[in-house]
């Protein structure tokens, strides 16, 4: 049995040297066809395609590499997709990808990652000029690292494609990405255990718009002049940490009917709304830096039995916009239960422990009416708005539902939250 083991492992050995042995680099010069390459080529062999111009709309239905060599282009002369893969096991990069058609029915892509097309690699590749930048459909095992991504910019945000766009897949991996000038900068639905970490995404709707997809970590991104920064929206169990979301026109982070996350340590700056927070539960907020915004949080229909606690709220226009029935409770009930920091905060710290005397109510009763009547703020300064404000204050018959934080921070975890003051949408 000894030996017969012993010879099982040789041929094992012999038979991984064989397929070893059977795998080429291949060099493709400009003027061959690109196509005709990629048909003769084995399984496991390494396409090396020198710089220049390659037009086609070209399918890759085996493992392969294709390695671009001082960075040649491959056109779709603005028909389909420039590239479709159909096997697993395939890797592309330093390539410059470019011009597919321009049908959403057809979902046109630069890069159209077809059903069962695992464990792709998509590396320092350029996209540009692509319906869709990278269309990744039921494929599991993705990596998308390191691309520059653009789509066809003079095209309205509603006829564009996204950049990357993946649907119902497993396991990937996008890092690393500059993604800009598309619809969504980054499309998720359907798509778990993921990871999405040190992408830049800009000028486009939304930088990432996340939708039924669970397990997944988002970290060390940075999202800015979009009309928002990250959605999240049905989703939970997701892991929000680290990231940068400024100057968007909208909100900087939406997290709309969430549950079982963790958001910490984001700095949310320069946006309308710094958090847009609708039908979230048992979500952790905490260690977030929300700066300038003109709403620092938006909250409502029932967002409750969250934590909440040392973030830091600061300068912006209007700290919190709540709407509900009874009050929420933020930050610990009693002193040294992590507290939240207010920048309007007007309570004392008599024994000098950093944590204020009295509670801070985020609303009261002037708040809800300019809500309603926005030309009240033309009077907020009047002594008889103030005296409105003092009475709601001292009967509580008056006094409306408010987020209330029980022992708020004196001073801010973030010492070097100025940095990210006057962060805001061109033109706002």
């Amino acid at each position: 049995m000894r030996a017969i083991s012993l010879l099982f492992l040789v041929l094992l050995a012999l038979l991984a040297h064989m397929g070893c042995a059977q795998a080429a680099t291949l060099r493709i010069k400009p003027g061959q066809s690109l196509q005709e390459a990629i048909a003769a080529a084995a399984p496991g062999d390494v396409l090396e395609i020198e710089r220049g111009l390659y037009v086609g709309n070209f399918l890759i239905d085996k493992a392969l590499t294709l390695r671009g060599i001082d960075r040649p282009t491959l056109s779709g002369a603005l028909t389909g997709d420039t590239v479709r893969v159909t096997a697993a096991d395939v890797s592309i990069e330093g390539l410059i990808v470019r011009d597919s058609g321009s049908s959403l029915k057809d979902q046109n892509a630069g890069i159209y990652i077809r059903p069962g097309a695992h464990r792709a690699l998509v590396q320092h590749c350029d996209l540009a000029y692509n319906l869709f930048g990278l269309w990744i459909e039921k494929a599991n095992g993705v990596r998308v690292e390191h691309n520059l991504i653009t789509g066809k910019r003079e095209l309205n945000s509603s006829q564009r494609g996204n950049g990357i766009q993946l649907y119902n897949t497993d396991g990937a991996r996008i890092i690393g990405n500059n993604i800009g000038f598309v619809r969504d900068a980054l499309y998720v639905d359907v798509s778990h255990n993921a990871i999405f970490k040190s992408n830049k995404l800009h000028h486009s709707r939304y930088g990432s718009h996340y939708m039924n997809s669970y397990y997944n970590l988002w970290e060390d991104n940075e999202s800015y002049y979009n009309r928002g920064g990250l959605a999240l929206m049905e989703v939970r169990n997701q892991v929000v940490r680290g990231n940068r979301t400024w100057g968007n026109s909208d909100h900087g982070i939406m997290l709309r009917t969430l549950q079982d996350s963790v958001i910490e340590n984001n700095i949310i700056a320069g946006n309308a709304r710094g958090f847009f927070i609708y039908d979230v539960e048992y979500a952790t907020l905490k260690g977030n830096l929300v700066v300038d915004n003109q709403v620092g949080v938006h909250l409502s229909a029932g967002s409750t039995r969250n934590v909440v606690e040392g973030n830091d709220f600061i300068v912006n226009r209007e700290q919190v916009r709540y709407v509900g029935a009874r009050d929420e409770v933020w930050g610990g009930k009693d002193k040294g239960s992590g507290g939240n920091h207010w920048s309007n905060y007007l309570g004392w710290d008599r024994n000098g422990d950093g944590v204020g005397d009295v509670p801070y109510e985020a609303n009261d009763m002037v708040d809800r009416l300019s809500w309603r009547h926005p030309s009240v703020k033309l009077l907020l300064a009047s002594p008889a708005v103030q005296a409105l404000r003092l009475v709601g204050q001292q009967f509580p018959v008056l006094r409306v539902p408010s987020v209330v934080d029980p022992a708020p921070r004196m001073q801010p975890g973030d010492k070097q939250w100025s940095e990210w003051r006057d962060k805001h949408y061109p033109g706002q």
